[in-house]
């Protein structure tokens, strides 16, 4: 009869430690399982890590460009379509700022805009650089030596900035003034447009420009100005 309880307990006994055992398995891979899902985790994290590291140099660009923007601000245009126009008041409204337009004394028609016509005003003043000194009715702007900031807008025309520009270029002088250019075009980029004014200018703190789609939105134009920290 002892023999037989002996048995019966040593059986229970077996049988408890044996779920024992297997309870303790099932935590263990349990705690695999989180560890190698968290490993999978921090593997995931570092790209978006990385890309706030980058979002951090970036926003110390903006910064940068917010400190050297600022004061009293003048956008300046030239408009051959009413596209430059469009986007430099945009611009104004965005940065509270004057509004200057360059006129030439001789207005551009549409016939004189007509680039695919090699004998239109536009083609030929193209192939003969001198014939680009476009005279404008006023290149310098009233209390143009109050402004701190400048924005520059003008058409692209074969990759480079619209010549009736260089007559405000060469007639004002940049010095301890942050220069902004912009431009407008269906297809063309800003191309060196930028860096040929600021070569002519000579002086000012040019800061790299923004070129706009001829029917950019007032949303993307407001993004932009935001990003220079106005």
């Amino acid at each position: 009869m002892k023999k037989i309880v002996l048995l019966f307990f040593s059986l229970i006994l077996a049988a408890g430690l044996s779920a024992c055992g297997n309870g303790s398995g099932q935590s263990e891979t349990g705690q695999n399982s989180q560890k190698e899902t968290g490993a999978v985790s921090e593997d995931a994290a570092e790209p978006s890590e990385a890309l706030s590291e980058g979002s951090g140099d970036q926003s110390s660009e903006t910064e940068a460009a917010g400190e050297s923007a600022g004061g009293n601000t003048l956008v300046v245009y030239y408009s051959a379509t009413n596209n430059t126009e469009t986007v430099a008041g945009y611009i104004a409204d965005a940065a509270g700022a004057d509004l200057f337009e360059l006129v030439p004394v001789k207005p551009y028609t549409s016939d004189d805009l007509d680039w695919t016509d090699r004998d239109s005003r536009v083609s030929v003043e193209h192939d003969d650089p001198d014939q680009r000194e476009v005279e404008l009715e006023n290149a310098v702007p009233e209390n143009w030596e109050d402004y701190d900031t400048v924005f520059i807008g003008y058409p692209i025309w074969w990759g480079i900035a619209a010549w009736p520009v260089n007559g405000f270029i060469s007639a004002n002088d940049f010095t301890g003034k942050t220069v902004i250019p912009f431009c407008t075009s269906s297809s063309s980029g800003l191309g060196e447009s930028g860096e040929l004014l600021q070569e002519a200018a000579g002086t000012g703190n040019w800061l790299e420009g923004e070129r706009f789609q001829s029917r950019a939105s007032k949303e993307t134009v407001q993004e932009w100005v935001d990003s220079l920290g106005f």
